[in-house]
């Protein structure tokens, strides 16, 4: 596989799983927008920087020089800090960080930020998001568009964290709502409803669409 495959969809659509997988059986990286814009949300925590203050947040970004390294155990994202580098993977999955993350995601400086990580990348890889296949690689010549009921999500994600499933699917319900622009579907793009699949059977799905 030579080229770049983008594999998009909303929140707790299983796009992380099936990137990861879909990039293992045909050998090649793959790549996690969302946690870039993450470790933005996080460090504007940190800081006490408004989620709203582009300027502050590119500043930040700037600062600790984010980068993100896909390796194949799985993407990290590391910062350069006053004590040196830090891996701010194991930080970035928190509901404090959920809650803000669509508002940084917003600023288009923020995203092109985003975007420029990414295409520092050679291909070939799978690159996972909410607009691969429409803002970032619009010349992927493969893509897909997972999708799933709020319903759905919500109980895949509250088996990730230890959240009540109403405050999930309410927040859920929240980012979609802001993440609307962002997350629509490109065209060409192979939508996937995989509310009644399993993981491998998405998966299954993905890899025979490529072999085709």
């Amino acid at each position: 596989m030579r080229g770049i495959v983008t594999i998009d969809g909303p929140s707790a659509s299983g796009k992380s799983s099936v990137a990861r997988r879909v990039a293992l059986a045909l050998g090649v990286p793959y790549l996690s927008s969302g946690l870039l814009y993450r470790a933005a949300a996080l460090l504007a925590l940190r800081a006490g920087v408004d989620p709203g203050d582009e300027k502050g947040l590119l500043a930040l970004l700037e600062t600790f020089r984010v980068r993100l390294l896909p390796k194949p155990e799985g993407n990290r994202v590391v910062a350069e800090g006053a004590s040196g580098q830090e891996d701010l993977t194991p930080h970035l999955h928190t509901p404090e960080v959920d809650r803000v993350v669509s508002l940084v995601a917003r600023h288009p400086g923020v995203r092109a930020w985003v975007n420029a990580r990414l295409k520092e990348v050679p291909p070939p890889f799978v690159a996972e998001g909410r607009d691969m296949g429409t803002a970032v690689f619009p010349e992927a010549p493969h893509k897909f568009y997972l999708t799933a009921s709020p319903e759905v999500r919500a109980r895949r994600r509250t088996l990730e964290r230890p959240q009540d499933y109403g405050e999930v699917l309410r927040e859920l319900i929240r980012r979609d709502e802001l993440d609307r622009a962002q997350s629509a579907p490109a065209p060409e793009a192979i939508v996937i409803d995989t509310s009644g699949m399993a993981l491998e059977e998405v998966v299954a799905r993905v890899l025979s669409h490529l072999q085709d």
